[in-house]
């Protein structure tokens, strides 16, 4: 039987969603498949690694217990020996190791989603779940995603960026700039998920705010005009080579708000939010119509421009593609990608007839495929360069 290690938690603004996604979403369905031991390893606000099979109860976080337990447990260690081996001391010389043979990230947010985390894993030559290296840093990166879908003739909507060094020195000269943009504009932390410090600005005063907040969360920034008629659409889409996409699912938001996080993840339905519509199914993320309540043709489009993308960012194993249609001109704008979706929108995959445990299975085989064709690569060039020394 492998053994999986899910590693969640993190120095991330996005820490509580990851150990949500983990004990929800991952480690209770690959428990429930019986294929595979499961080792949980939570990463702590600090940094440190803990490795125990109390970590798979959400009562020890949702209860505060989770500070009182480490505070009376070691860390655990990883070694990397060819391999990955997580190693916990114990009294009297007494310890614990395990080999892993998988890893599954749940590790949304910075140090983790962004690729810190993948190549780490990549170094190891360990197999893991998800997109790799050079996929997560691009679609983590707003910016980076909306240039790359743009560089392979997908559409995105009028935005520009700042860094947030660059608006502490020059806040008038971004504001400035900015006028180039048609107001109402959304303004984002480049790098986090969960719509985290995202706002949305309608004039001066308000972008000028807004970019402050920002920018304590993140050091780039990005500005963008909102789109008009909007309809706000996510795909989740699974695949190396060949892709399988999921429904394509609407969030029920009003048109004068949009899907933040109190909206995903709080089930708020307070002045920002505009909670639940008639007719919406529940799910993890919200009130949301699975599928989307648009023409044949338009979904038709929105998918293509969502499978588009995956392929144009090199996406593997998991990734959700969220766009802006016009409902008025029928225009499908790319938003953004995100590598690890939260609870990897297990609601939607239902809907679409495949498990929870079906889910993680599929996930892992799609690890161990990616991992064999990446080592029939050559990664070692042998040379008599040092001879010379």
């Amino acid at each position: 039987m492998k053994t999986i290690a899910v590693i969640f938690g993190g120095k991330s603004a996005e820490h509580d969603v990851s150990i949500v996604t983990a004990l929800a979403s991952i480690i209770k369905p690959l428990e429930l498949s019986r294929q595979y031991r499961v080792e949980a390893v939570y990463i702590a606000k600090n940094g440190a690694w803990f490795w125990d099979d109390k970590l798979k109860d959400i009562r020890l976080f949702s209860s505060g217990e989770i500070e009182q337990f480490m505070a009376r447990s070691k860390p655990a260690s990883v070694q990397f020996d060819g391999g990955m081996t997580l190693v916990k001391a114990g009294g009297l010389g007494r310890g614990k190791q395990r080999k892993i043979d998988i890893v599954f990230p749940s590790m949304h947010g910075t140090y983790g989603e962004d690729g810190a985390l993948m190549g780490l894993l990549d170094l190891a030559g360990i197999p893991y779940v998800g997109c790799g290296l050079e996929a997560s840093v691009v679609a983590m990166d707003k910016v980076a995603t909306k240039q790359t879908a743009l560089a392979n003739g997908l559409p995105s909507n009028k935005f520009m960026y700042f860094m947030s060094k660059t608006l502490e020195d020059g806040m008038s000269e971004a504001l400035r700039q900015t006028k180039k943009l048609t107001y109402p504009m959304f303004v984002k932390p480049a790098h986090l998920g969960s719509s985290i410090a995202i706002t949305k600005v309608a004039n001066e005063t308000e972008l000028r705010n807004a970019l402050e907040v920002a920018a304590r969360y993140d050091d780039k920034i990005i500005v963008e005009e909102a789109v008009p008629n909007l309809i706000e659409v996510t795909l989740p889409i699974i695949g190396n080579h060949d892709l399988t996409p999921a429904y394509l699912e609407q969030p029920l938001v009003t048109a004068d708000t949009f899907f933040d996080f109190e909206t995903k993840y709080m089930g708020s339905g307070g002045k920002k939010t505009g909670g639940a519509k008639a007719g919406g199914k529940r799910g993890a993320q919200g009130y949301s119509n699975i599928p989307a309540d648009i023409s044949k043709e338009l979904y038709d489009k929105a998918e293509a421009v969502g499978l588009g993308v995956y392929k144009a960012l090199g996406c593997s194993g998991i990734a959700r593609v969220d766009m802006l249609i016009n409902s008025r001109t029928g225009d499908v704008f790319v938003n953004e990608v995100n590598p690890l979706p939260g609870s990897l929108y297990a609601h939607n995959w239902r809907q679409k007839g495949i498990s929870n445990v079906e889910l993680v299975t599929r996930l892992v085989q799609l690890a161990e495929e990616r991992h064999a064709e990446r080592q029939q690569l050559n990664t070692v060039f042998t040379t008599n360069f040092l001879q010379q020394f």
